[in-house]
């Protein structure tokens, strides 16, 4: 019997639920972040919650003559004992004043422009200047530390540059201070790039990802587009994608800020700029005191989270905010608000994101927020309780650890089950005493202890239920 043509479409959906039901997910000892479905089989009376960083003041002021009113194009990384930050500086709006301008912190929040001598502007070497005399590759110049296995010491570091007229151009460096071409040409060239085009290593996919800005026709409308390519040498690069955000609306999206998340490096986390251009929050007489230039008095704009497991697709689980533009009419100014590319771990319990503010305008500047690690979203229950059961999956490791926060009054239990539905012998919900507080990285425990390790490898489900609580990722270990 020939199948329905309708139909085939549904058979690989079908394979791998049926394989799912079999054998499990397998995670291994991953950390699992649940800012997607990915291991949502259930949720009753409790919902995937967004978080948003704490606004936590000035980082960096752009206060240098060679810096100004139109830098941007952040990236920050760590890097061992300190943390890199590199940007565009450009004090006019003509575009042959650009330069690329580094900055160093120990701590992530306290960041000094060394004196490096490299490149005379306007009049002096004296300047924390990296790139000059190419305002093309200075437009959006996005280094990042290769974690590639093997790669060579005079490589360690690279980056991607260029408008639409130059392609994206291919850097190499061994101290992330003096960069070469890796070679004349551009290495991709299908793109407008007309934003800050962002490249890294994953190790998950085992090649190295670009994901860049092109248009895309939707509609009758042209938007600001997302697209990727990737490659195994960084030089060859296959033919572009354009990215896919399932269900959700199209919108302009001006950079996308893609990057293996490091507690969890096989899920890609975007901070993306999303634009409204026509969108004026503020009177013409207000916004006109505030920016020299009326091209950049219009439009609106804030920041998005976004997810990917790798591949062509974009999750959009949230369509609102992760970070709101502000509480002053300088934060609601047209090309503001733009994601730096990058997170900086801490020594502590949170993590540091970085946003350009007051683009345009005199006073701009670098904001840092903080976040919870792992805090982008939670399986977050009200007091009256809910539940979160997962798909099956399969683990490595003895013990359960779960990042989690609970009031007072909260709490959560854990209960894991066998592929079928029911409770493992010693794993049930009862067996597991209540786990209140607010940890990181702490042990799930039953009455027979914490070792699960007779169950690795197994097709398993856990079961999590929920009472004023939240709950941010699991990982075996």
């Amino acid at each position: 019997m020939r199948l329905p043509r309708w139909l085939l479409g549904f058979l690989p959906l079908i394979a791998a639920a049926v394989a799912w039901a079999e054998t499990g997910i397998d995670i291994g000892s991953r950390r699992e972040l649940f800012v997607d479905h990915h291991l949502t089989q259930r949720l009753e009376g409790a919902r995937l919650r967004l978080h948003h960083p704490r606004r936590e003041g000035t980082a960096l002021v752009f206060d240098k003559p060679w810096e100004g009113l139109y830098s941007a194009y952040i990236t920050v990384f760590r890097d061992k004992d300190r943390c890199r930050m590199y940007y565009r500086g450009q004090p006019e709006l003509a575009g042959a004043t650009q330069v690329t301008c580094y900055a160093e912190s120990k701590d992530g929040i306290h960041w000094t422009k060394p004196s490096l001598g490299l490149h005379e502007v306007r009049g002096t070497k004296n300047n924390n200047v990296i790139l000059a005399g190419e305002p093309d590759l200075c437009h959006n110049f996005a280094p990042f530390i290769d974690t590639k296995p093997g790669v060579p010491a005079q490589q360690r570091y690279k980056a991607l540059a260029g408008t639409r007229k130059t392609g994206l151009v291919a850097f190499a460096s061994a101290d992330a201070v003096r960069w070469k071409r890796l070679r004349k040409e551009p290495v991709i060239t299908k793109g407008a790039f007309d934003s800050q085009n962002v490249a890294f290593w994953s190790d998950a996919e085992g090649c190295y990802v670009c994901c860049f800005r092109t248009w895309k026709k939707v509609g009758g409308t042209s938007y600001r587009w997302i697209s990727r390519t990737t490659s195994k040498d960084f030089l060859n690069w296959t033919e572009p994608v354009e990215m896919t955000f399932g269900d959700a609306p199209p919108e302009h999206l001006y950079t996308n800020g893609t990057l293996p998340y490091f507690r969890a490096p096989h899920i890609y986390v975007a901070l993306a700029k999303r634009f409204f251009p026509g969108k004026v929050a503020l009177p013409p007489d207000e916004a006109a005191a505030l920016v020299p230039h009326p091209r950049h008095r219009i439009a609106s704009s804030d920041a998005v989270l976004m997810t990917s497991r790798g591949g062509g697709r974009y999750d959009r689980t949230f369509l609102e905010a992760f970070i709101r533009p502000g509480p002053t009419p300088r934060d609601w100014i047209c090309r503001d608000n733009t994601p730096a590319w990058g997170i900086v771990p801490t020594t502590d319990r949170r993590m540091f994101l970085y946003r350009l503010s007051h683009y345009a305008q005199p006073t701009s500047h670098v904001t840092r927020y903080s976040l919870r690690l792992d805090g982008f979203v939670s399986v977050s229950a009200p007091l009256k309780g809910g539940e979160l059961v997962t798909r099956p999956l399969r683990f490595e490791g003895r013990e359960l650890a779960i990042n989690f926060e609970t009031s007072a009054a909260g709490g959560i239990r854990v209960e894991i089950q066998g592929a079928d539905g029911e409770p493992v012998e010693g794993f049930a919900l009862a067996d597991c005493p209540l786990i209140f507080g607010d940890a990181i990285d702490r042990a799930v425990t039953w009455k027979g202890g914490s070792n699960v390790g007779r169950l690795a490898g197994r097709p398993v489900r856990l079961r999590f239920v929920l009472k004023d609580a939240d709950l941010y990722a699991l990982r075996f270990r």
